[in-house]
Parts: structure tokens; sequence; C-alpha cells
């Protein structure tokens, strides 16, 4: 999270500042992040998917392509993460 942080923080105009909206994963609440100070997390409240957009297209892709399977390799997530990506993208 600390590297993604310092990509934004570079990509930020100078004398800008983001404001990044963030659910309360663990990796985005740790004391141990280094929070740039061209950077400001606003966190979604706990237990509130609806809010975070992100959510229902993971469920979807979940119920559509990803559930119930076993995966042989971390190459095989991949593949198919990416394969029921493009078949997201593909949907009218």
């Amino acid at each position: 999270m600390n590297a993604h942080l310092a990509e934004i923080s570079a990509a930020v105009e100078p004398g800008a500042h983001a404001v990044l909206l963030l659910d309360q994963a663990g990796w985005h609440t740790t004391a141990k992040l280094n929070l740039p100070d061209n950077i400001t997390i606003l966190p979604l409240p706990a237990k509130a998917p609806e809010l975070n957009p992100v959510e229902n297209i993971w469920q979807f892709m979940r119920d559509n392509w990803l559930s119930n399977r076993i995966f042989e390799s971390y190459d095989q997530i991949v593949a198919l993460c990416s394969e029921a990506w493009n078949r997201l993208r593909d949907q009218p």
C-alpha cells in the first residue's frame, strides 16, 4: 500500500491534493502506512458496500465466473480473473 500511495503522490500535480476514498481494509488503516503530505484518506463507513461500487463488480464476477472453483496456481487465478474481467468488460 505504501508503494501504491507513493505512485499516486508522484502523479498529483504540484500544489494539488489527492483525496482517496477507501474501504477500511487493514492495509488501508494500518499504523505502518506512510501517508504522503499531498494525500488524504477518506475512509468509507464499515459494512457499507453500497457506498463502494467496485464491491458490486467483484460480487458479480464471483457470482458468474469465479465462485465454486479450486485454483491450481497463482497463474491460474490471474488468468481466470483476467478472463472474468474481459467478459465483464464485454457485457452490454
